[in-house]
């Protein structure tokens, strides 16, 4: 991410082109939310995909309103110890005037505030695959505004926001790497911790159900990706945002190829989930990573990331803990990877001359600031985020019944099923001449 502020020496002037490009970004970053809705309802249960769906749609509606009225305030208003931002001008956009530029920027305020506002949607929206089949659509919708508000909100602003102890340090983080995919999938990790696993976890197979639903979700994320990557240097007049969409497509290759090769390796296939996971992979480690590295760089990046996160998805099994959709394994892991990789790689040559350790940093400053800007996150996410499960899990209840569980969430929290197949099979009279046998084990095969 550019920095928030910056010294310039004549005032900057609107630039069309800027705001132009700022504002297609924005959208690009706010279709990856339903991308992921996809990515994710392609990977669950054919009875617990429309609860898939809404747990990333609900973000869109919570995190907006919140963040107009004071998360933008919280992450990038002024400085209060290193840890929080306030300005009351903010607070419901009520005194922000639409010709208003961004710092020192040639773009408007608001352009900038929006495209914020689709990172903060997204991210507590990639928690929700590791809750899959099992929560409460109220208690996710409750968590969504705690967590927003007591984890993203400060963690935002000590990564981008001008007086943030990550910032000030020096912490090389382009577009989310710790921000997003490390705090995400820390915040995963602490709330299935309190939770507990599924029914029928390591027993039943819980194979997706939809895997070409799971590749256009990939597909639309990997898209709308380089508005989320390229746009984060907020402008195009250096050539630093166009070196970051050249690193985000060279790392997502060779992550996924690289993922595949694992898996022929080990298992002796190339799968289409493995594709589309690995692809992941390769954008969530490039994420921090791409403005600092070259496009060489980039390959040894995502194809790190790749066997790494290949490796890190069978660790639940394990370790026993039921990460659904293997947000840990995926976007904790790759957002380790790719944001400690920078201080191996960076090659000065990018966004800052910070250097990495293959290019001449040999008393390892930057990768001791990135080893302390991963932690940082990762713990107080983590903690914070187990704090509020446990709470909600105790008061209001985070899961539903395991009769629930086991017939499908769909219908016990949205009183929908995801397929209507009441058409199938041949006609009503085909229907009405079945025995009764016959139809109750079609009946069986649905609800699975």
């Amino acid at each position: 991410m550019a920095p928030a502020i910056t010294l310039a020496a004549e005032a900057p002037k609107l630039s069309a082109a800027n705001t132009g490009f700022m504002l297609i970004c924005s959208a690009l970053v706010m279709l990856m939310t339903p991308g992921l809705a996809f990515f994710y309802g392609g990977m669950v249960r054919v009875k617990s995909t429309l609860n898939m769906l809404m747990m990333s749609f609900i973000s869109l509606g919570i995190v907006t309103i919140l963040w107009v009225l004071y998360g933008f305030s919280m992450a990038f208003g002024t400085d209060s110890g290193s840890l929080i931002g306030w300005n009351s001008d903010w607070v419901g956009l009520t005194g922000v005037d639409k010709g208003e530029l961004w710092g020192t920027y040639n773009i408007p305020l608001l352009a900038f505030m929006v495209f914020q506002l689709m990172f903060a949607i997204i991210t507590p929206a990639l928690i929700s695959g590791a809750l899959a089949d099992r929560v409460k659509f109220s208690a996710w919708a409750l968590f969504i505004v705690l967590w927003a508000t007591i984890v993203y909100f400060p963690v935002a602003h000590w990564v981008w926001g001008e007086g943030g102890w990550a910032f000030d340090m020096g912490v090389i983080d382009f577009a989310g790497g710790t921000a997003v995919h490390i705090n995400a999938g820390a915040a995963a990790l602490g709330v299935i911790l309190v939770i507990g696993k599924r029914v029928g976890f390591k027993k039943d197979p819980m194979r997706p159900h939809s895997l070409p639903l799971v590749m256009l979700g990939a597909g639309l994320l990997w898209f709308g990706w380089f508005g989320f990557n390229a746009g984060s240097w907020l402008g195009n007049d250096d050539g630093v945002g166009s070196l970051m969409f050249v690193n985000t497509q060279v790392a997502t290759a060779a992550a996924m190829l690289a993922w595949l090769a694992y898996e022929k390796i080990r298992h002796g296939a190339c799968t289409t989930l493995g594709a589309a996971s690995g692809a992941v992979a390769g954008l969530v480690a490039i994420t921090p990573a791409g403005g600092s590295v070259t496009p060489m760089g980039a390959i040894a990046v995502g194809a790190i990331a790749g066997v790494l996160c290949a490796m890190a998805v069978g660790l639940k099994y394990k370790f026993g803990y039921d990460d659904s959709l293997d947000v840990v394994g995926v976007h904790l892991v790759g957002g380790i990877v790719g944001s400690i990789l920078i201080g191996f790689f960076a090659s000065g040559k990018g966004q800052s001359e910070a250097t990495g350790v293959f290019y001449g940093d040999h008393k390892f400053d930057q990768l001791w600031k990135q080893l302390a800007g991963v932690g940082g996150v990762l713990a107080y996410s983590l903690i914070v985020s187990a704090i509020l499960a446990f709470v909600l899990h105790k008061t209001i209840g985070m899961r539903v019944s395991e009769d629930e569980e086991v017939t499908g969430i769909d219908q016990a929290e949205h009183a929908e099923t995801a397929y209507d197949f009441s058409g199938a099979g041949g006609g009503a009279a085909r229907t009405a001449a079945a025995p009764a046998p016959v139809a109750a084990a079609a009946s069986k095969k649905v609800d699975a």
